[in-house]
């Protein structure tokens, strides 16, 4: 075999390398719980960001976390993620999975996506080759742009369009969006990966009204196929979504409920939402 051949065999396209391989796998959720965190704790420096704290979320529900600055949400997902180690306490996905065992790119390979609070799409690219970039298992931006799509990716990236609400603008440049838009689209680029949990921080910040009623819309759409967890401030846009809402202070639960029970709670009102008459 001439050497031609040979790099002809390697980079064929149905060729899939041993680290570019699917080693996903499956997840119990028998008990219909899909993700388990239990005494978890964390210290910077003698600050308990994380201060035994026990949260469990049900497959396919959206679950909002709310909190003063501090309280530990970030802290909570950069744990769940892997881009942070805590102290103590276990973290699975489904019952049988230990998330403190992996690195975040095992992490994320077992279905677990978060999108950040500031929106980052590759700007000089169009909103359809920002999702084909998200789409693909070589991430190098000049091989994926020439590789042609087949027909399921092709459907795959137009069910996203639809349902991020982008499908007009699929040929617009990223950097031409407006900020909501962006955000989106960034949400759009996790869906590609078809990820069973998604995390999301403050998705409606900088928002207008009307872009912040859809981003509502849409992330009530990705629940149940999914399961959505929400870390957001704006509390009419909480309460807009949120079936259970979950409250943080210094590193713990503080409470948990209907958006209606966590306002009228003494503890919230005093510690998060105001202080009592």
């Amino acid at each position: 075999m001439s050497i031609l051949d040979t790099t002809r065999e390697v980079m064929r396209r149905d060729q899939v390398w041993p680290f570019l391989q699917d080693h996903s796998q499956d997840v119990d959720i028998s008990h219909q719980v899909l993700l388990y965190v239990e005494g978890l704790n964390l210290s910077f420096d003698g600050f308990k960001a994380l201060n035994d704290l026990n949260l469990y979320i049900n497959d396919g529900e959206l679950r909002c976390l709310i909190g003063a600055n501090g309280a530990g949400k970030t802290t909570l997902m950069d744990v769940i993620t892997g881009k942070t180690r805590c102290d103590s306490g276990t973290v699975y996905f489904g019952q049988s999975l230990n998330l403190l065992e992996k690195d975040e790119a095992e992490i994320a390979q077992l279905g677990i996506g978060r999108k950040f609070q500031k929106p980052t799409v590759f700007e000089a690219h169009t909103v359809m080759d920002n999702l084909e970039l998200s789409l693909k298992s070589n991430k190098s931006v000049i091989p994926t742009l020439l590789a042609t799509l087949n027909s399921e990716e092709y459907d795959r990236i137009d069910h996203v369009l639809e349902t991020i609400g982008l499908k007009a603008e699929r040929m617009m440049l990223a950097g031409s969006l407006s900020h909501g838009q962006k955000q989106w689209l960034e949400i759009g680029m996790l869906l590609m990966a078809n990820p069973r949990l998604l995390l999301v921080d403050e998705p409606v910040a900088g928002m207008t009204v009307q872009e912040g009623e859809r981003t509502a819309e849409l992330l009530t759409s990705l629940a149940g196929e999914r399961t959505v967890v929400v870390v957001e401030h704006d509390m009419e846009f909480v309460r807009s979504i949120a079936r259970t809402v979950t409250v943080l202070h210094q590193g713990s639960v503080l409470a948990e409920g209907t958006m209606d029970e966590i306002q009228n709670n003494q503890d919230v009102i005093e510690v998060y939402l105001g202080e009592a008459p």
